[in-house]
């Protein structure tokens, strides 16, 4: 099986990096990834070599050989191996709490038994997700704290073992990067991070042909998502809200009438994160309606 070692990351997703490592379509991938802190932060507070830290490190990328722009990149998450341990660290300068909070308090937590034991009163389960997953974009070079059209920073809590994100591919190889493990978060991550960690993804990736596709689009636990990233909350949710509309025009014989109807009636319409450069919304639909339809997803 390919491993990719968390000594390949990258702090932006480009074009122009060059691969980390090459596979066939089909093929099984595991990825080493540090957390956002660039594995130097503490639970002290203290953080080894400020000056050399990346912001939300993505390992990568992959080189998919058989991937070609305009393709879709199917990456099925097989499962996903923690550290430890994993930190949060309030934030003064953003989120919906940087004003009410003095300094960078930070908590660590042990993760070994799959419960996050947050208070004497409070546990909670597991349940690790991917915060930076994409592609690299056409021509820009992005950051990874930033989300966008290649995916990127989308902090989507959906993105866990057992689904299937769907990406764009924009240059040839798709060239896949990821990082930036979160073990448990909310919808929001209102105070700039979730629960952080690094750990091993494990990953099929897979070279769509031909499907009308809304990436980046996830299907986990039952229901398809659509997910969009804007300057502003409602420019992400109409973005996420057409994305799936005309995905059920495609795919579907109802009209935009009854799609828009349908969306408005059964969608679910969910913030993914508030803090970073570009927002995120997804908008959700059940399986089921899909399966009425006959519309199998790739």
């Amino acid at each position: 099986m390919l491993y990719i070692g968390k000594e390949h990351v990258t702090d932006n997703l480009s074009p122009h990096n060059p691969p980390a490592a090459r596979c066939r379509s089909g093929e099984t991938v595991v990825f080493q990834t540090r957390d956002c802190y660039d594995d130097r932060l503490h639970a002290d507070g203290t953080v080894d070599h400020p000056e050399l830290a990346l912001e939300n490190p993505a390992t990568g990328p992959l080189y998919i050989e058989e991937a070609a722009p305009d393709d879709v990149l199917k990456v099925k998450i097989e499962k996903i191996d923690l550290n430890p341990t994993g930190l949060m660290r309030a934030s003064t300068s953003a989120g919906a709490f940087c004003d009410l909070v003095e300094y960078r308090k930070v908590r660590q937590f042990d993760l070994t038994g799959g419960w996050v034991e947050f208070t004497d009163r409070l546990r909670f389960p597991v349940d690790t997700m991917i915060g930076v997953i994409g592609t690299a974009p056409r021509t820009d070079t992005v950051m990874t704290h930033t989300p966008g059209a290649h995916g990127g920073n989308m902090d989507c809590n959906k993105i866990v073992a057992g689904s299937t994100l769907y990406l764009p591919v924009n240059v040839p190889g798709a060239l896949l990067s990821m990082g930036d493990l979160h073990a448990l978060m909310g919808d929001g991550e209102v105070m700039i991070c979730g629960l952080e960690t690094g750990g091993e993804v494990t990953v099929t990736v897979e070279v769509i042909k031909g499907f009308p596709m809304p990436t980046p689009a996830l299907a986990c636990r039952g229901s398809f998502y659509s997910i969009q990233s804007a300057n502003t909350l409602d420019q992400a949710s109409r973005l996420a809200s057409r994305a799936m509309l005309q995905f059920l025009q495609q795919t579907t014989p109802m009209d935009v009438y009854d799609c828009a109807m349908l969306l408005s009636l059964k969608g679910d319409l969910s913030v993914c994160q508030i803090v970073d450069p570009q927002l995120t919304v997804r908008m959700g639909i059940q399986q089921s309606i899909l399966d009425a339809y006959g519309v199998t997803l790739p």
